[in-house]
């Protein structure tokens, strides 16, 4: 019997070309998982050192940051210094540099300055200026007792000095009262807005009948605790609220 002979096979030895296909498409898939993964753990401290040396390089200072493997870094961003703290607490005590400030005020604000300098008052009594005019600060406690609007003999005391600098300005002055938030609920002044203006109109009275100024040049305000220079969180805060300004206030911006 005849045997038939085998056609020799087309195909080369290995595995088929399908197989290929399928092995990239496994090598991708797995890499795209390894990234999910990744990027589902993503190390905190990593992540910070990248976005400094990235603030580093936009903000100018170069490439200086150094990092190891395990993402530590041997140099850090430089902390805030004690002068730029200071900086950002005159901003936002005198809030004059948003403010254009005349050469008269200035000038009014280097006479006050000296005055209380002459007079060794600076330990009470501070100065401040604005668009409006110069503030002499007063802080409470050597004007009044708590929650009391009778000037205390300190306080007669301070007013006998400071109505020697006062008399050196012909301007209209105002009297500002400030609280801190801590509540009034006494007979006389059951809120803060009474207590405030009440001391105040104490200065006032106290300018114009005992020592002679013009009432006329003078005014009182009570703000209460609505208008504090500093948060009211701490007791140091809450002293720097309590405060009487003199306000003497630059002619141009009078009506």
């Amino acid at each position: 019997m005849a045997r038939k002979k085998l056609g020799k096979k087309d195909e080369a030895g290995g595995s088929p070309s399908w197989l290929t296909t399928y092995s990239d498409l496994m090598s991708l898939l797995l890499t795209f998982f390894i990234l999910l993964y990744s990027m589902s753990n993503i190390d905190a401290q990593k992540f910070k050192n990248i976005a400094y040396s990235l603030q580093a390089a936009l903000s100018g200072r170069g490439s200086d940051y150094i990092f190891d493997e395990d993402g530590s870094n041997d140099n850090s961003l430089p902390p805030i210094s004690e002068e730029d703290k200071e900086g950002e607490d005159i901003i936002e005590d005198e809030s004059i540099l948003n403010e254009p400030i005349s050469p008269n005020i200035v000038e009014m604000y280097n006479k006050v300055s000296e005055y209380l300098d002459e007079n060794n008052l600076g330990a009470d009594v501070s100065v401040k200026m604005q668009s409006e005019g110069v503030f002499v600060e007063i802080k409470d406690a050597i004007l009044f007792e708590p929650g009391s609007a009778e000037l205390k003999d300190s306080g007669i005391e301070l007013l006998d000095k400071l109505e020697g600098l006062l008399s050196d300005f012909d301007n209209k002055i105002v009297v500002e009262g400030h609280t801190d938030n801590v509540p009034s609920r006494t007979y006389l002044y059951p809120t803060n807005w009474e207590l405030s203006t009440a001391r105040a109109v104490s200065v006032l009275r106290y300018l114009t009948e005992q020592k002679g100024i013009d009432p006329k040049r003078l005014s009182a305000r009570g703000y209460g605790e609505y208008s504090p220079i500093a948060p009211n969180d701490t007791p140091e805060n809450r002293t720097k609220n309590r405060r009487v300004n003199l306000l003497i206030v630059f002619e141009e911006n009078v009506e």
